[in-house]
């Protein structure tokens, strides 16, 4: 159970409302009061170093990770819990299931099940999940497959496929349960360098049909260019966020310019 904020009758709504987030494992507090809103159609990447909290806080959104206090909404729906008064009281497992069907997930590793075919995969979600009819779900699961350029690879498995690919097929996965959110936890962080920007491609494709994306990277370049704002989470706090052209080329704080000099000079060394 956590403490409920009560919002104001007149709040407006967004596709995701956090507001004073906090999550402990243990004595470790990794969140500390994380707040902030996401319109529909925005395209918001999370930076700052590793252990921040930034890929934690994702989790929490889609109840991947519960939280201790705080609330999350999305789409106007507290995520994990029911409101009553000013409680929160934790959802059963088949109802957060409902909910999180709405919020795609891609992760750092692919997650493919490498017993099932490309095709398989994604198809698995809609047909057991939503119980969508065959024909429906497969129609709509050979065209996701030619927007993320594997239409010739229905057939393959998983290990047949270069780390790309297998990324992108993941990313079909998530869209083919139509979300109205998608959440990226570093998606080319486990890719060589070469296969990095078909992802990013993808990606950038959906931001253009507006997505609504939350996306954590490490990726300056992409959130420079499709977001079209950016937090720097540090210490389990958002430290700043505004616009990419100002966090990234003008950061107000002393954290966000030391961690972007950091990634400058790892970037050259490389």
């Amino acid at each position: 159970m956590a403490r409920a904020e009560v919002a104001a009758p007149d709040a407006p709504r967004w596709m995701v409302d956090a507001q004073d987030v906090h999550k402990r494992y243990g004595r470790d507090e990794v969140l500390k009061g994380i707040s902030l809103q996401v319109p529909a159609g925005e395209v918001l990447c999370l930076i700052g170093p590793s252990g921040s909290g930034k890929s934690t806080f994702l989790r929490c959104i889609n109840h991947l990770e519960k939280i201790q206090s705080g609330r999350i909404e999305v789409d106007g729906e507290p995520i994990g819990y029911r409101q009553r008064g000013d409680l929160l009281f934790e959802l059963p497992e088949r109802e957060v299931c409902r909910q999180r069907a709405r919020i795609g997930m891609v992760f750092q590793r692919f997650n493919l099940f490498p017993h099932q075919t490309v095709l398989q995969n994604i198809l698995e979600a809609p047909l057991h999940v939503k119980r969508e009819p065959r024909p429906q779900a497969l129609e709509r699961a050979l065209a996701l497959l030619e927007r993320v350029g594997l239409a010739d690879k229905a057939a393959a498995y998983p290990n047949h496929l270069s780390g790309g690919q297998q990324q992108r097929v993941a990313i079909a996965r998530a869209l083919a349960m139509q979300p109205k959110l998608m959440l990226f936890d570093e998606p080319t962080s486990a890719l060589d360098p070469e296969l990095v920007e078909e992802v990013l491609a993808v990606m950038r494709d959906l931001a253009d049909d507006g997505m609504t994306m939350i996306v954590v990277t490490h990726e300056m370049a992409f959130a420079r260019d499709a977001g079209d704002r950016v937090a720097f989470i540090d210490g389990g706090v958002i430290v700043e966020s505004g616009p990419p052209g100002e966090v990234l080329m003008r950061p107000r704080h002393d954290r966000t310019r030391g961690f972007l000099s950091r990634l400058l000079s790892q970037a050259r060394v490389a």
